[in-house]
C-alpha cells in the first residue's frame, strides 16, 4: 500500500508534509506505514483515495504495485 501512496504523491509533485496539511493526517502516520510499524485504517484509506481521486480498492489490490 504504502508503494501507491508514494506513487500518487511523486506523480502529483507533492510531499508528506502536503498531504498532511491537505488531508488532515499526520506525518507520523506517514512514517509508521513506510516502516511497517502500523497499517493504514479504512477510514485514511478512504481521506486518501478521495484525495488522490483514486478508489479505495486501488490501496488493496495487491497485484496492482
Amino acid at each position: 500500500m504504502y508503494s501507491k501512496y508514494v506513487k500518487l504523491r511523486n506523480d502529483k509533485g507533492i510531499t508528506d508534509y502536503r498531504v498532511a496539511i491537505d488531508t488532515g493526517i499526520r506525518r507520523s502516520t506517514f512514517s509508521d506505514w513506510k516502516s511497517g510499524r502500523s497499517k493504514p485504517k479504512t477510514d485514511k484509506l478512504k481521506i486518501l483515495a478521495d484525495y488522490f481521486g483514486v478508489s479505495v480498492d486501488y490501496f488493496l489490490e495487491e497485484n496492482a504495485e
